[in-house]
């Protein structure tokens, strides 16, 4: 007589997680992008190690077992998580892209607005892409993909840069420049202690140095106020 080893691949799993009838009422009134609204919620709190599906499920006002309706585990939600802020990321960048004015200064300092939008529209924004970085620390593949997202970014830059100046290389070297004040001004946004005249000091400081004194002289005429 045979005995038969019992069935526990990912099939069983799943079956084993199947949500009861009032769980699948708790899955249709809220979508996979409740769930990692609350996830991104988490991390802006606590950072990715805040993510637990107990802690989420509670703030939902919902079962666990609704949660295995939309995802397979903890690490499916996590990497749906990260990639939905990449696909976001890539896509305003590609707007910025497309968007150009006939005056490149004007382009560049609308592309800086945006650029320090992107983390200060709100304090959300900015601490989830730093608890994203540190996270790129320890995961390889989060690394890479960051990676990916800067070098986009630093490309939009360099051409916008590009017609500013006329040189490739200043063009670069500019674009890396713009690229770590922003970085750096997330940062100092971020801190409970920043005040509230901060964001407007740190735009209008990159602007002059970075962007206004590159412009040919004409250019810099009436330029100090920045874009309305």
């Amino acid at each position: 007589m045979t005995s038969r080893t019992p069935d526990r691949g990912p099939a069983a799993k799943r079956r084993a997680r199947a949500p009861a009838p009032a769980q699948r009422d708790d899955a249709a009134r809220l979508g996979r992008d409740d769930w990692l609204d609350a996830a991104h919620g988490a991390v802006v709190a606590g950072g990715f190690d805040a993510v637990r599906v107990l802690s989420l499920a509670d703030a939902l006002g919902i079962t666990r077992g609704s949660f295995y309706w939309h995802f397979a585990d903890h690490a499916e939600l996590v990497s749906a998580l990260i990639a939905r802020w990449r696909e976001r990321e890539l896509e305003a960048d590609r707007a910025l892209e497309a968007r150009a004015s006939d005056d490149p200064v004007e382009d560049l300092l609308r592309l800086l607005d945006a650029a320090l939008a992107r983390g200060g529209r709100n304090l959300e924004a900015m601490r989830f892409e730093l608890a994203l970085r540190e996270l790129g620390r320890q995961d390889r593949a989060v690394a890479a993909m960051l990676a990916e997202v800067d070098g986009v970014r630093m490309a939009v830059l360099t051409a916008k840069f590009e017609r500013l100046v006329g040189d490739a290389a200043e063009a670069r070297d500019l674009a890396a420049l713009l690229y770590v004040a922003v970085a750096g001004a997330h940062q100092a946004l971020a801190r409970p202690a920043a005040g509230p005249g901060l964001a407007a000091y740190l735009r209008e400081t990159i602007a002059e140095h970075l962007i206004r004194r590159r412009a040919p002289a004409p250019a810099r005429r009436g330029r100090r106020a920045g874009v309305s």
